[in-house]
């Protein structure tokens, strides 16, 4: 829960960071509890989408999936915006998203050429987890990730939802 923060919130750049990138992200938000749903009844569980910024700390990443696992290098507090709202009137198959650092589009791509779509990936994630509502299913990211730094602004556009931009401070900043 302390990763998530909203549009505008600060992008906190942990003390321990050295090297966090962007990643910017369709998400999509359950709407009703979904078990061993079929990709063709998929969309019928999601309330809407929204923006998302899954940050990620690459070096500690690098470490747990040696290990093989994912936790802390996309956990940290504040390492997931999301926002601006939900809109829940929007097919999610063809959707342009543009990822912005401090103005520069960095990132761009259609939602249709991400690996998986939202009801691929809702199938897949309720053959063996019981979403609920609420929970929140980042998509993938386009090409073109890239560091972030104290001072950056880092903004995800996407067709039909909206802008979701957050500062980025250092932790020292953050505690003042």
């Amino acid at each position: 829960d302390t990763s998530l923060v909203g549009a505008g919130a600060n992008i906190v750049y942990p003390r321990v960071g050295q090297i966090v990138h962007y990643e910017t992200e369709l998400v999509a938000v359950i709407g009703k509890q979904a078990k061993g749903v079929s990709k063709r009844d998929a969309l019928q569980y999601v309330l809407g989408y929204t923006c998302g910024n899954d940050v990620s700390e690459r070096s500690i990443q690098r470490k747990e999936m040696a290990m093989g696992l994912m936790t802390v290098g996309k956990g940290f507090d504040t390492f997931a915006p999301i926002g601006p709202w939900i809109e829940t009137e929007l097919d999610p198959t063809n959707l342009r998203m543009r990822g912005r650092l401090n103005g520069v589009v960095v990132q761009e791509c259609e939602t249709s050429d991400l690996l998986f779509g939202v009801d691929a990936l809702v199938e897949y994630l309720s053959a063996c987890i019981t979403l609920m509502p609420g929970d929140l299913i980042m998509t993938g990211t386009p090409g073109g990730v890239g560091p972030l730094k104290p001072g950056d602004r880092f903004d995800v556009e996407i067709d039909g939802i909206g802008i979701l931009s957050n500062p980025v401070v250092a932790q020292e900043a953050a505690r003042s």
